[in-house]
């Protein structure tokens, strides 16, 4: 169940993932949203699209799903659980920073591996199944189009993020 805290202060949002959201999320999810944005610009700038057309795919579903939060005033407590998301970035970024300092076989970057790994089955994979059980189970809730755009987004990330973890499992473990 992502972010117990967060529902035990607001119970409303384990129900109402769709109208009901905490303080200050709206304002977190726009700031998410400008981000993406930004991070999304900088890879088109600096980086070969072969090297960054998954993330830049990935970049743009976010920003039509969050996009469409922030513009409607709904769906910020989904947003919200599909920032738990973000809590494993920490470590893919200190895993690439580990990389390109060429720190491959230090202590550190197998314990970030294994952190990694880690937050990477709780914060992605279980928060995206968590988030496709809820979606599917709230059907009748959500209206037709907004059903179809959570439905591709999840369709979209869950395969994503397995092959990413295959890919992080393939190359940290199984060299």
């Amino acid at each position: 169940n992502p972010s117990p805290r967060r529902f035990c202060l607001y119970p409303g949002l384990s129900e109402d993932l769709v109208g009901t959201h905490p303080p200050g999320a709206h304002s977190l999810v726009a700031v998410s949203v400008g981000y993406f944005l930004e991070d999304f610009v900088d890879m088109l700038c600096n980086q070969k699209l072969r090297q960054s057309w998954e993330l830049l795919f990935h970049h743009s579903v976010v920003i039509i799903c969050f996009g469409i939060a922030v513009v409607l005033h709904q769906y910020v407590g989904f947003a919200l659980v599909a920032l738990l998301v973000e809590i494993n970035s920490i470590f893919l970024h200190l895993r690439q920073i580990l990389l390109m300092a060429n720190l491959v076989h230090t202590t550190c970057y197998r314990l970030n591996s294994i952190i990694n790994l880690g937050t990477y089955v709780v914060f992605r994979i279980a928060t995206l199944a968590w988030m496709t059980r809820w979606l599917y189970l709230n059907r009748e809730k959500v209206p037709p189009a907004t059903y179809a755009v959570g439905t591709v987004g999840m369709a979209i990330m869950t395969p994503m993020n397995i092959i990413l973890f295959y890919r992080l499992l393939r190359s940290d473990f199984f060299r």
